[in-house]
């Protein structure tokens, strides 16, 4: 049986990588949302209800895992964390790995926020960092004001800085101007059905 081509699709907060996964999307390459999974196993019925609920009950309400009450036993227990992402990451990689089954052969993208930061990187054929200069990437994040800038920093602390990411890509794809990022999009494509048909 033949193997789709993995490409681990990253970026910092605010770089534009939803973008590129959505050009992605529109040639028809399958992508797969790492976020979106997460939201699917936290759902009602989703896979991770149960195991979260063993943890800490107060973190599921109306049959679901309440994000909110996680961030607040997060912010108590200093071990709350690695407990969650224990019960969680192998959740997230067997429904990566469904997907990757489903996609069949050919290119199919991994849109992975913290690819580097959990050693996803490895388990790809190709690494597409997403970038835009630090001025430009700050200015998106703080102008949608769901984010103060300290929690901005915060989170900026905690993923392997934009320099170190671009440094390990396969390609980088600028996304400064929708143009620019369409471009190099557009270009990757035509090369992998190249070499992939």
């Amino acid at each position: 049986m033949s193997r789709a081509f993995r490409i681990g699709l990253t970026g910092s907060i605010g770089m534009g990588k939803s973008t590129v996964a959505s050009l992605f999307r529109e040639h028809g390459v399958p992508v797969w949302d790492a976020d979106a999974a997460v939201r699917r196993l936290y759902a009602p019925g989703g896979d991770a209800v149960d195991a979260i609920a063993r943890l800490r009950p107060d973190a599921v309400s109306e049959g679901g895992v309440d994000r909110a009450a996680l961030k607040r036993w997060i912010a108590e227990e200093p071990d709350a964390l690695s407990r969650i992402e224990a019960v969680v990451h192998p959740l997230v990689a067997r429904d990566r790995e469904r997907f990757a089954e489903r996609a069949g052969d050919g290119p199919v993208v991994f849109d992975i926020p913290l690819l580097f930061e959990t050693g996803g990187a490895a388990k790809m054929d190709m690494v597409v960092v997403v970038s835009a200069p630090a001025e430009v990437q700050r200015e998106r994040v703080l102008s949608r004001g769901s984010m103060t800038e300290a929690e901005f920093e915060a989170i900026l602390a905690k993923q392997v800085p934009d320099a170190e990411k671009r440094a390990r890509a396969d390609l980088v794809v600028p996304s400064v101007t929708m143009e620019e990022t369409r471009t190099h999009v557009d270009r990757l494509v035509r090369k992998l059905r190249c070499s992939h048909a």
